[in-house]
């Protein structure tokens, strides 16, 4: 009898999902697990969340402002229905893990700029950003996007996180990360 490989939920398999970005290969976990849930194992120590399934650190960004604050449960159902949706609208019903990771490939900014001080005069400077920040970012763009589509809004919030996810993997500037990502790059141009 031979062993199966774990598919998240019982569905979403982890075969083929490859992240196309070689800077942003080590930084994106994609090892198997069922469900997006590891009681914090991956927050112990500094630079560990990189190794922390990326299902489970887009379900951690959504777990937070006031009334969600520490329900992971209710984030883990956001996700799982959002995975639904987001395989069913995107073009060429492609595997849903892959539409995450093409999302949070392409939702970081890949220049910033950042405040420069000498001599009491301060101004900005442009920076490149580090890959573990271009994750972040990208997760943390996408969380609070579809949280405020989603707001005083008909769209429940795993349509409007689907349509984000979606958005971003295509590069649509229908997207909000994708979006702040460019105007984040436009202004760091600026500053060079």
């Amino acid at each position: 009898m031979s062993i199966k490989a774990p598919k998240l939920f019982g569905k979403w398999s982890f075969e083929g999902v490859k992240v196309d970005d070689t800077s942003l290969t080590d930084h994106i976990a994609i090892h198997p697990v069922y469900v997006p849930h590891s009681s914090g194992r991956f927050q112990k120590k500094r630079f560990r969340k990189i190794k922390c399934p990326i299902v489970e650190r887009l379900v951690n960004g959504l777990m937070f402002k006031m009334r969600s604050n520490g329900k992971k449960l209710l984030a883990v159902r956001i996700v799982r229905h959002a995975l639904e949706i987001a395989h069913l609208t995107a073009e060429n019903n492609p595997n849903a893990l892959q539409i995450v990771v093409d999302a949070v490939s392409k939702g970081g900014p890949r220049e910033d700029s950042t405040r420069v001080g000498a001599g009491g005069v301060v101004r900005r400077q442009a920076v490149d950003v580090s890959p573990l920040r271009r994750v972040d970012e990208a997760m943390y763009l996408m969380c609070k996007g579809a949280r405020e589509s989603a707001f005083r809004n008909l769209k429940t919030m795993p349509e409007c996180l689907a349509d984000e996810l979606v958005n971003a993997a295509k590069g649509s500037s229908n997207s909000y990360a994708i979006k702040k990502k460019d105007e984040i790059e436009r202004v760091a141009k600026a500053n060079r």
